[in-house]
């Protein structure tokens, strides 16, 4: 486990990188958002970043998510919900995390949006798109996006926000710029359309500064933060 010494110099050195990153692509000082990929990381972790103003957290297990937001009741954190939604599994989301990146179908919109409480804001949502086309990997293809942002935004209780990608290994920081260039351009289809999206949620450890050079508004940092993680839970 990282210590509380390590995580706060970690925290140093990615929000380093990040502003770094935004002077050298012209990019607004602070426009890009820090989300610590906390999964598979114990809650002790959680509240070192915490104590360095990290605010807002990403988790992928639902369960595991869930023990953490049971344990953490009473802090300042926006938790956000990145990992993969099973159908029977929206009510939780819906009711416990702030904001929800993993969308990749209107089925799914429409059961977060009906289990959402009428008494908290609306949940934020950003559609996943599959940029590298990958049978593997979630998310809506290029040509479902249009229509599906239209009717994501029309149901109530939810917001959309914006996209969310994790796209295919690129060998060089190009291929990275290239691959993030079409994830913005899509998004600015959908801005070009009529939809005021805000949020663009790209970029990881290892790729940040390409993400941040193509206009991405959220960074998702676990490895750099938390370092290596453990095993998946089950």
């Amino acid at each position: 486990m990282a210590t509380i010494t390590s995580i706060k110099h970690n925290l140093l050195h990615v929000r380093q990188r990040i502003a770094a990153a935004e002077t050298q692509y012209g990019r607004k000082s602070g426009s890009v958002g820090l989300l610590a990929v906390s999964k598979t990381q114990p809650v002790a972790s959680i509240l070192a970043a915490l104590g360095q103003q990290q605010y807002h957290f990403g988790e992928n297990y639902l369960q595991e998510a869930l023990d953490k937001i049971d344990a953490l009741q009473g802090h300042p954190i926006v938790w956000h919900y990145i990992g993969a939604i099973q159908s029977n599994k929206t009510r939780p989301i819906a009711q416990q995390f702030d904001w929800v990146h993993s969308v990749c179908s209107l089925k799914i919109a429409k059961r977060l949006s009906a289990q959402r409480p009428a008494s908290l804001p609306d949940l934020n949502i950003c559609i996943q798109f599959n940029v590298s086309a990958e049978e593997s990997k979630s998310g809506a293809p290029l040509e479902a996006l249009p229509a599906l942002a239209t009717e994501i935004a029309a149901l109530p209780h939810i917001r959309l926000r914006g996209l969310m990608a994790i796209p295919q290994k690129a060998e060089n920081f190009d291929q990275q710029r290239a691959i993030f260039h079409a994830v913005q351009q899509a998004q600015q289809r959908l801005i070009d359309a009529g939809h005021p999206l805000d949020t663009l949620s790209l970029g990881m450890s290892a790729d940040l500064e390409a993400a941040v050079a193509e206009g991405s508004t959220m960074v998702r940092i676990g490895t750099a933060i938390f370092g290596l993680r453990k095993a998946t839970p089950d």
